[in-house]
């Protein structure tokens, strides 16, 4: 039965969005890799992944075996995750620990045409493939970084067939009039496609799968084509760009299917049947899903010791310094550093785009940066351009003038005198890059301001906002620092991986030099008196930059005028000083070669280092709760630490924005690093050592081929060992239960994160333990071990 070009476009919009998109290198930031699986368990995603790529969803079981053997995943872990386990003829107790001995056999993509063609004429049609795509998609797709630019066209399936008429290659490695096929395809990417189904002769139960496959053998440049759609749907409008490069991939299909059918024709059937197929993991899925989350029980019982710890006593004077930091997990390290220099240091967690979704120009730049998490759109439009207009085109000169010498070196007509005529003059900078003298310096330049400005109302509106977001709005101290966060690296086309995930890959000083203005502004806070927020008239909100990979702060007190305040700045600075020195000796344990302060850090000159810093490996947990549930306890560096009061949430609207924003976006990171870790070879960049970067959109390795996403081999193991456990995130908050049953409802999306396992959800009680595990279903269990006092948290959820 022909298929229906109706059928066949649902079909394809379904793969495409079972591809996660990539952001350029510019302002890349993590993403789940199984972004578009998340309404599946882990063990059916196996089974899809499996299907379409080959693709493990779990370590090997000898790792658990490993755990099992030393005590870490105990036998009650195992029996209460094969309690929750969904399936038929689970194992028992002994069962699963002796399967943990021996590792499965992994699961077995299904060959594509490409893959059968290959076999049978002994070319590498994937290879070809994802050499002449590659070859074409880095010139389509590039974002300024080739000297000859791939002209405007219509759309991707135009423009690749305007290519592919006059490439030669395929039909020099064998693929018999290749161009003449090209150039009789249908003139639409629509009609195209449908031609090549009917074709292939897929039947329509096989669609969903075969047409995935399709889009995931492509590797990033499918998901640099879902980054388009993302982008263009986030504005309301929409994009054909991944559904044309599908229909690139089934022409390729399509062309040596019709060389090769007489070889290949039963196995295609055969393969046709299996995409048909229903998609159900095997008792191999279901039993390494059983051992992960074993696993994942043993870490949630360490962290609930370390949540039932007797917890430091909340200031109840006036704080001599609070200082607000993103919720990234390197800042949870810096913060219990800080409050362990005085006790009289209030630290504070909130996302680090600080509530402002600004979309902003830097000085002497026309360049739209878009300084908020990417699931929102731009909120407001900044600017730190003022009123030097001969500093601002100065800069533009120079920044030109930098640009069309690196064009020049590049070019056709310098490349082979380029070294002989010019290389003594880099002598200098050979050596003070191999010396590692180069400054480590923070972002600077003029104040950020809004522009268009806001009007008193709407700013009044942002603090008030903002602050009770921040459940901060009592008890202000004289100086209250609002720090950032961004890394200083050199050499590293992975810089923006390491910045601020909230402030949409750029580092955060812009965000909190805004918030600061603002919170300083005096008709701002004589409005907020009125609204139930009384800022006193000695308090200060100063700006500052945390360097992740130098502990160092940067204060922005150039913003505002601090002469009351020049105390107080000071020993903010001891204090700050301090701290960073403890941070660095506390992170260098888990850095190779940083036996000393000063090598932690030099490695952010380090023009070698491929590893400056461990960015976010390691997480496990996101908590939201006060701040006093986790003073001076130890969560090494693995925690998003969220504060948030719940009694002072009235209406709960806070609550409802952590569980639909900052909780998905922790996901986001924390799947990535998991993908990244079980599945390297697809779900990770490779290996550092080899990458070249691609159209200032990604890296490939080697010199062309498929590009590559996710994380590199060394941001997740460290030589010897894994450097991240692939954990699935555990989010504990401190709220009714009832009340975060009723959101789950409301947002089916985050539910489906929850239900289906991509996180665990817990509940914390009146004392901040673990007293309560959502169960999915939006039901509810009590965690073993812990006192049941009455409260109002502890309602029946």
């Amino acid at each position: 039965m022909k298929i229906s070009i109706s059928t066949l476009n649902s079909a394809a919009d379904t793969a495409a969005r079972a591809i996660p998109p990539l952001w350029p290198l510019a302002s890349s930031v993590a993403v789940n890799p199984f972004l578009g699986q998340s309404g599946e368990t882990l063990a059916q995603v196996g089974a899809r992944l499996g299907r379409v790529g080959g693709v493990p969803v779990t370590m090997p079981r000898t790792w658990y075996h490993t755990r099992i053997l030393d005590g870490t995943i105990t036998d009650a872990d195992i029996e209460a995750a094969l309690m929750a386990a969904k399936g038929k003829d689970l194992p028992d107790l002994a069962r699963i620990k002796a399967l943990a001995q021996t590792n499965a056999a992994g699961q077995t993509a299904q060959p594509t045409i490409a893959d059968l063609a290959a076999k049978a004429s002994g070319i590498d049609w994937p290879g070809v493939i994802a050499d002449r795509f590659g070859a074409w998609a880095a010139g389509y797709f590039d974002q300024g970084q080739a000297l000859w630019a791939a002209p405007l066209r219509r759309g991707a399936y135009e423009a690749w067939r305007q290519t592919a008429t006059h490439d030669l290659t395929p039909e020099i490695v064998g693929l018999k009039g290749f161009g003449q096929f090209v150039s009789e395809t249908p003139d639409t990417a629509e009609e195209a496609k449908l031609r090549a189904v009917d074709r292939l002769g897929l039947p329509e139960d096989a669609l969903e799968t075969y047409l995935h496959q399709l889009l995931f053998s492509l590797g990033g440049w499918a998901q640099v084509a879902r980054y388009h759609l993302w982008q263009a749907e986030l504005g309301g409008g929409s994009d054909h760009t991944i559904t044309d490069i599908l229909t690139i991939r089934l022409l390729w299909e399509e062309a040596l299917l019709a060389q090769y059918e007489d070889q290949i024709g039963g196995k295609w059937q055969a393969v046709k049947e299996a995409h048909a197929a229903p998609v159900e993991p095997d008792a191999d899925l279901v039993r390494n899903a059983i051992l992960q989350d074993a696993w994942e029980r043993s870490v949630q019982r360490d962290l609930a010791q370390t949540l039932a710890a007797p917890a430091r006593v909340a200031l109840s004077e006036r704080p001599a310094l609070q200082a607000a930091f993103c919720i990234d997990v390197r800042s949870e390290v810096f913060r219990r550093a800080l409050e362990s220099v005085d006790q009289n240091i209030q630290t504070l967690g909130f996302a680090g785009f600080f509530g402002l979704t600004a979309s902003h120009k830097g000085f002497a730049s026309d360049v739209e940066e878009h300084r908020l998490p990417v699931l929102l759109n731009a909120g407001v439009t900044s600017t730190s351009q003022g009123d030097d207009v001969e500093a601002d085109q100065t800069a533009r000169f120079k920044a030109r003038a930098s640009r069309a010498w690196g064009r020049f070196k590049l070019a056709a007509v310098s490349s082979f005198a380029f070294v002989e005529a010019t290389g003594p003059i880099y002598a200098g900078k050979l050596v003070r890059d191999a010396l590692n003298l180069a400054p480590n310096e923070a972002p600077g330049g003029p104040a950020p301001r809004l522009d268009p400005a806001s009007d008193l109302g709407a700013q009044v509106d942002a603090a008030e906002t903002i602050l009770r977001a921040m459940s901060f709005t009592t008890n202000f101290a004289r100086l209250v620092v609002l720090a950032g966060h961004g890394a200083n690296v050199v050499n590293n086309p992975f810089a923006s991986g390491l910045h601020c995930g909230a402030c949409g890959g750029y580092s955060g000083e812009v965000n909190a030099r805004l918030l600061a203005g603002l919170l300083n502004a005096p008709d701002v806070r004589t409005a907020l008196i009125g609204r139930g927020i009384d800022v006193p008239q000695d308090t200060l909100f100063l700006a500052a930059l945390h360097d992740t990979t130098t502990d160092a702060i940067t204060l922005y007190d150039q913003d505002c005028d601090t002469t009351g305040h020049r105390g107080d700045l000071q020993q903010a600075r001891d204090w700050f000083k301090a701290a960073g020195k403890v941070t660095r000796g506390e992170r260098s344990l888990r850095l190779p070669r940083a036996a000393s302060d000063d090598a932690m850090t030099l490695r952010a000159r380090d023009w070698a280092e491929t590893r400056p810093e461990w960015a976010l490996a390691g997480c496990k947990a996101f908590i939201a709760a006060p701040r006093h549930r986790t003073a001076g306890k130890d969560m090494e560096g693995r925690a998003f630490l969220h504060d948030y009061d719940w009694a002072n949430d009235k209406g709960f609207g806070v609550l409802e924005l952590i569980m639909t924003a900052p909780v998905v976006v922790a996901s986001w990171i924390s799947l990535q690093y998991y993908g990244s870790t079980v599945a390297p070879d697809t779900f990770g960049a490779g290996n550092k050592l080899l990458h070249n970067v691609t159209g200032g959109i990604g890296v490939v390795e080697g010199n062309g081929g498929t590009l590559r996403a996710g994380l590199p081999w060394q941001s997740v193991h460290e030589g010897d060992d894994y450097a991240h456990d692939p954990l699935r995130l555990s989010v504990c908050i401190e709220a009714p239960r009832e009340t975060m049953t009723d959101i789950l409802k409301r947002h089916d999306g985050v539910r489906d994160l929850f239900d289906n396992g991509w996180l665990h959800l817990f509940s914390l009680n009146e004392n901040g333990h673990m007293g309560w595990r959502y169960e999915g279903n939006l039901q509810w269990s009590k965690v073993p071990g812990v006192s049941d006092h009455p409260s109002e948290l502890m309602a029946t959820g």
